[in-house]
């Protein structure tokens, strides 16, 4: 394929490391890299290499002429006094822009809540970021940089934005380059991954399951020292291959390669045997919401029925403003029912993992030795005893960093460390709302470790779809002020967000209310278990003709680009038939459910 643009010897030094060391890597038409790897490692400064915006200090970017860049930064350098609809389209007449479908789409998926007029310095910070986003988007870029372009989006938005970076360019054309840490996200768009680590970038072949399956083959020929951080991955790896069907169906790794990798290796969690733990710390009662409501200038939440149980592991899904905050509040206390009532077990200890840090707040001139040290609480992993210092080692913790004082840490580290002071204050009910902010994908499968082990009950408010079917084993959702539950996951609510949407949702007659579904006599309940087990034949060996073709075309004459364009094809047409496979699998799992 066609060089795009590339880095020749780049090295880089910052006055206490050295952040790259004579790298060379390229982007040719076609290839959609995630970067991955540590925070602090370099993966923002890499992008800001390529796109020109930070010079190396010694080697070279090459650019193909005619080439046309886009780069999302971080920060933000939208004008502040113009309007939304400026911002995005510029001067354009309205027929000229709103005459082309690909700005229509835009607008849609990431601003429609935004009024159009508004001005931009009166808009949230993470208005702004979608706002910028859906300027570069709209634009005609052969090459893409984008810097935690999921930040602020919500479910919805994040599929969304995969879906349009998916289609946005022929299979053979344009180029992308995307630091994120939502590994969902890098699964469903990228074709290889850059992992950024001790001043190189090494190169892994496909998404982020790939890049699982190669970095474990890569650990374990590693020294002793990379043990842990082998043995993480190991368990990321089985995670991703014992999952639920409709993600296995889609293989992005060899199965057999996989397979043996993981042979030894027990499930992340035992839901019986914490089952078990959790109710003997909290009893059989934990939290009821019983015919709830809760309004304030609307009515936010209608008729709540929730009972949760012991070692409950739950994900709440909802739009940006929904009400999964009054929600939380309702179980921790913080807010009280309109209507209804809310019954809590005795033993109960709720405590929640805050975006704000407030456990910290207190401690900012401590060191983390010493906010550690007044900790006496061993915590229990996987069957072992753990002292505080080792949990900090265990979240990522050096000794030198041991004697920073809190205030010094990054946000990453912060949100680390408040994560080990809630855990060591031992409560029975843990709420996470948006654990994921300031985590690489390593912290990330850190923090994922410890919590398959914890004995209590955990509900997550999050937008990291991974991360919900990572440590949860159900989902709910709030659909216009009424709870649900989801059999089928996240897929299933984001259709019923897209039936929400239409005309037919909209319509006074019928909105805010689930159409009822009829329950299935014998026959037909026996008829719709016959369909499931025999679609699931067909992912299974549909699934098998993948594997096959990603063998063949590992070991295809690189020089054939047309055999391999032919292979890539196939593959492409299997993979849309177990989509549809996929879809009407959950379908008829919640006529089951019904």
């Amino acid at each position: 394929m066609a060089h795009l643009l590339g880095v020749e010897s780049v090295a880089l030094d910052f006055p206490t490391k050295t952040v790259f060391d004579s790298v060379t890597i390229g982007i040719d038409e076609g290839d959609r890299i995630g970067i991955v790897g540590r925070n602090g490692d370099g993966k923002s400064t890499l992008l800001r290499i390529f796109a020109g915006l930070m010079k190396p200090d010694s080697g070279r970017v090459t650019t193909r002429g005619g080439v046309h860049i886009g780069m999302l930064d971080q920060t933000d350098t939208l004008d502040q006094e113009q309007t939304v609809g400026h911002a995005i389209v510029g001067d354009k007449p309205d027929y000229e822009w709103a005459g082309d479908a690909k700005i229509r789409d835009v607008i849609a998926g990431l601003v429609s809540d935004i009024g159009w007029d508004t001005v931009v310095g009166t808009l949230s910070g993470g208005q702004r970021r979608r706002v910028a986003l859906a300027a570069l988007l709209v634009g005609d870029d052969d090459v893409l940089f984008l810097d935690e372009p999921t930040n602020h989006l919500d479910v919805e938005g994040i599929t969304w934005l995969a879906g349009h970076l998916r289609t946005r360019w022929s299979p053979n054309a344009g180029g992308l380059l995307v630091v994120t840490h939502d590994r969902w996200f890098l699964d469903e768009v990228c074709n290889a991954t850059w992992e950024v680590h001790d001043g190189i970038v090494e190169p892994f072949e496909g998404g982020y399951a790939a890049y699982i399956l190669q970095r474990v083959e890569r650990d374990r020929h590693a020294s002793a020292t990379e043990s842990k951080r082998q043995n993480l991955m190991r368990k990321e790896l089985a995670w991703l291959r014992r999952g639920a069907p409709a993600r296995t169906s889609k293989p992005k790794f060899r199965i057999d390669a996989a397979n043996e990798l993981i042979e030894n290796e027990p499930p992340g969690r035992d839901p019986i045997l914490l089952k078990q733990m959790a109710t003997s710390r909290l009893g059989k009662d934990v939290v009821d919401i019983l015919d709830v409501s809760v309004s304030y200038d609307h009515e936010v939440l209608k008729h709540i029925e929730w009972r949760i149980g012991p070692g409950e592991r739950t994900g709440v899904l909802g739009a940006n403003g929904a009400g999964k905050s009054t929600l939380l509040g309702l179980v921790t206390g913080a807010v009280q029912p309109t209507s209804g009532r809310v019954k809590r077990g005795k033993t109960v200890k709720v405590v929640t993992l805050t975006q704000e840090l407030n456990e910290l707040k207190e401690v900012g001139s401590d060191r983390v030795s010493d906010v550690v040290g007044r900790q006496r609480t061993a915590y229990v992993s996987g069957g072992k005893e753990m002292t505080p210092s080792q949990l900090l080692e265990r979240l990522g913790f050096s000794n030198a960093q041991m004697a920073t004082p809190v205030r010094d840490l990054s946000g990453g580290q912060k949100r680390r460390l408040q994560l080990l002071l809630i855990l060591l204050d031992e409560p029975n009910v843990l709420v996470l709302d948006e654990p994921t902010n300031d985590l690489d994908t390593d912290m990330l499968a850190a923090m994922e470790d410890l919590l398959d082990s914890w004995p209590g009950t955990l509900l997550v408010v999050s937008h990291d779809r991974y991360l919900l079917e990572r440590i949860t084993d159900q989902q709910y959702a709030i659909l216009d002020g009424h709870f649900r539950h989801l059999p089928g996951g996240v897929d299933q609510y984001l259709r019923l967000r897209k039936e929400q949407d239409s005309p037919a949702a909209s319509n006074p007659s019928t909105a805010g209310h689930v159409a009822p579904t009829s329950s299935l006599s014998s026959a037909e309940l026996r008829n719709t278990k016959k369909e499931i087990a025999s679609i699931d034949r067909k992912m299974e060996k549909l699934s098998s003709r993948i594997d096959a073709l990603h063998v063949e075309m590992a070991e295809h004459d690189p020089s054939d680009g047309p055999g391999l364009s032919a292979l890539s094809a196939s593959v492409q047409e299997l993979e849309k038939q177990i989509a549809a496979h996929e879809a009407r699998w959950i379908e008829l799992s919640e006529l089951i459910d019904a």
